[in-house]
Parts: C-alpha cells; sequence; structure tokens
C-alpha cells in the first residue's frame, strides 16, 4: 500500500511539474512576442500546441490545465496582432521601394 501511495503522489508530482514547466515557456514566448523578437510568433504558436497536445492526454486533464483555457485566446490574439503588425510594416516597405522617389 505504501508504494502505491508513492507511486501516486510521484505521478501526481510529476504531473504538476510539466504543468508547470509548460506554463514557463508560454509565458516566456508571450514575452518574447512581446519584444519583438523574430520568430516568436512561431515559437508561441509551437509552445501552445505541445501544451494543449500535452493536456489532451486522459491522463493530464483536470483543472489543473485552466490556465490553458485562459491565456490560449491571449496568445492567438498576440500572434494575429503581430502578424497583422509585421504584414503591414513589410506592405510599407515593399511600396515605398517601388514607388517613384519624390523631388
Amino acid at each position: 500500500m505504501q508504494r502505491i501511495a508513492t507511486m501516486t503522489r510521484h505521478k501526481t508530482h510529476s504531473g504538476s511539474r510539466r504543468i508547470h514547466r509548460l506554463m514557463d515557456e508560454v509565458y516566456r514566448k508571450m514575452y518574447q512576442l512581446e519584444a519583438g523578437r523574430p520568430g516568436a510568433e512561431m515559437g508561441l504558436a509551437l509552445t501552445l500546441l505541445r501544451a494543449r497536445v500535452t493536456a489532451d492526454r486522459k491522463s493530464e486533464k483536470g483543472k489543473d490545465w485552466d490556465w490553458l483555457k485562459t491565456v490560449s485566446p491571449i496568445c492567438l490574439k498576440m500572434i494575429e496582432v503581430s502578424l497583422d503588425r509585421g504584414s503591414t510594416v513589410a506592405s510599407i516597405l515593399c511600396s515605398s521601394s517601388t514607388a517613384a522617389p519624390e523631388f
């Protein structure tokens, strides 16, 4: 009986560490995106996907994963805004490089 209790506690502790590791990674990628780091959109998207896949595992479901439901829409909005901003900057650069110079 003692061994089962120890195994259960270890499994729970392991799941908790996994959750916190993924949370740290998501928040780190959010910060990188906010700082304008190149490629941060893809990094955040992949990290969110990895967190979602981990959360979908049957043994990983539970109230500890509610943070993912909260942070995902925020992350997606950050990615969309960043990509829109990049598109705007790229279109401005492209249009200004092809436009005739003004005298």
